[in-house]
């Protein structure tokens, strides 16, 4: 009876993305959504940008096994991404009118510099993708009891996914995540509410663990202890704003105000509900410990799951099964859409420069599907860890694009040169330490980005080029 309400609501989610899509009649309504939404539909897209399966599943997991400490970079890195977003680059990338950030390395700087950060940009979504897949495989798995194997479940999953976001784009993303929304914050709060008066109450619960030190979350004064807590923050604080799926939803606001407080709330909204998912880990691991350390021992990724199956009524469990695919697919269907339009508009429009709009719109639906099929590959040759996913999937962006991004928006002497010196700099230190030296004590992206600063100053400051004035107008139409 689960499993048949869940393949109900997959068809239900499907139908509405489907009915959606009658509003995309060019490629810039398929990427941007006409640039028309309001503030909630915003506010929904943005929250939903990260609260995936990494905050129900992966987030909630790395508490248990480490506290806090382990969540320095998701959710806070993450919700200081969006934050930072809104309030510092949303203005000024969304007065831009582009569709991409590719784009704005092309007015910016050059070709070679599109292609080669869009490339970076679309390598980085491979894990996280990857994450929210394999999370739809485990969701599939658990609700069959193992009829269902991890890799089929991946497959039915994406397939969904991919339906709806093939067929209407940004449009269908945004009406099925303000549905999906509601699911979620709704069916959460009924189970974890559900699940802490089972353990003693919200205050037994922190208490409990706050007495396990599950709430310490500062480094050491320990050198290496504090850059590895900075590079686990840096990494998706900053390693994630030069990132497409940000961009676009940002860029489907209505107006100015909607673009910078819309992404501002969002991520504010998200760092203060993601803590829910950890009062319901909690609670499960007090109510029923043996339980909880024998998953903990194999996955603990299936703590949450396998306790709801045990001590929910059936009604809870169709809310937080409802809540976890929502969750899932409002995250993956964004991030799907993303690189596939970076490749589109940023690297195959560079060798067939004549496309027309319907025809860029036929190779992104394409893509789509394309890329679909590489994340299932990817998803079923990774370890399975989310939160890991997650966390690695940001480190190309933070040591090769940060920097170009922010330097090319806020410094008017950066330079062409100066932006292929970070990129050559930055890369390859990280490429360098992470293949040469895999157990050096810290994060490698973290020396990478150092040196991408270094070499876009060094190399902007030697070689200056005349300053190309149209960055901060409008963008005009690539031809």
């Amino acid at each position: 009876m689960l499993l048949a309400l869940v393949v109900v609501y997959l068809l239900v989610s499907i139908g509405i993305g489907v009915a959606a899509s009658r509003k995309v009649h060019s490629t810039r309504d398929y990427i941007t959504a006409g640039r028309s939404l309001p503030m909630f539909m915003v506010i929904a897209m943005v929250f939903a940008t990260w609260f995936g399966a990494e905050t129900v599943l992966g987030i909630s997991a790395t508490f248990l096994d480490e506290g806090f400490r382990g969540l320095i970079s998701d959710p806070l890195g993450a919700a200081l991404c969006l934050v930072l977003f809104g309030l510092i680059f949303a203005l000024p990338l969304y007065r831009m009118q582009l569709l991409t950030l590719g784009d704005f390395f092309y007015y910016r700087y050059n070709k070679p510099t599109e292609m080669i950060l869009s490339l970076c940009i679309m390598l980085s979504y491979l894990g996280w993708v990857s994450a929210q897949v394999t999370a739809l495989g485990l969701v599939f798995n658990v609700l069959t009891d193992g009829m269902i194997s991890m890799t089929a479940g991946m497959i039915i999953g994406a397939a969904v996914v991919m339906t709806y976001t093939l067929v209407g784009g940004m449009w269908s993303v945004a009406v099925t995540t303000c549905v999906q929304m509601v699911v979620i914050v709704i069916g959460l709060l009924l189970v974890t509410g559900s699940a802490t008066n089972m353990a003693g109450g919200v205050g037994h619960v922190v208490a409990t663990a706050s007495a396990e030190g599950k709430f310490e979350w500062l480094p050491t004064l320990d050198l290496i202890d504090m850059l590895g807590w900075m590079a686990a923050l840096f990494t998706l604080a900053l390693g994630s704003i030069p990132q497409q799926d940000v961009f676009q939803r940002v860029n489907t606001s209505k107006n100015e105000r909607v673009a910078v407080w819309g992404t501002t709330i969002g991520g504010l909204s998200y760092f203060f509900f993601a803590a829910i998912p950890l009062l319901l880990a909690y609670s499960a691991s007090m109510i029923d410990p043996e339980m909880t350390a024998r998953l903990m021992e194999d996955d603990t990724q299936l703590v949450l799951p396998t306790f709801v199956f045990g001590y929910m009524p059936f009604w809870l469990q169709v809310v937080f099964f409802g809540a976890l695919l929502s969750v899932i697919m409002s995250t993956a269907s964004g991030t799907l859409l993303a690189p596939s339009v970076t490749f589109t508009e940023n690297i195959l429009r560079n060798f067939l420069p004549d496309m027309s709009d319907k025809q860029l719109l036929l190779y992104t639906r394409l893509t789509v599907f394309v890329f679909t099929i590489l994340v299932i590959i990817n998803a079923t040759a990774s370890s399975g860890n989310i939160h890991h996913m997650v966390e690695n999937a940001y480190r190309i962006t933070l040591a090769g694009v940060f920097v170009p991004l922010t330097a090319g928006l806020f410094w008017r002497r950066a330079s062409n040169f100066g932006c292929t010196l970070s990129i050559v700099l930055g890369l390859g230190s990280w490429l360098l330490l992470e293949f040469l030296y895999p157990d050096i004590p810290f994060e490698p992206q973290f020396v990478g980005l150092g040196f991408s600063l270094l070499g876009m100053i060094g190399g902007s400051l030697a070689r200056p080029n005349p300053y190309r004035d149209n960055h901060r107008g409008l963008a005009q139409p690539r031809g």
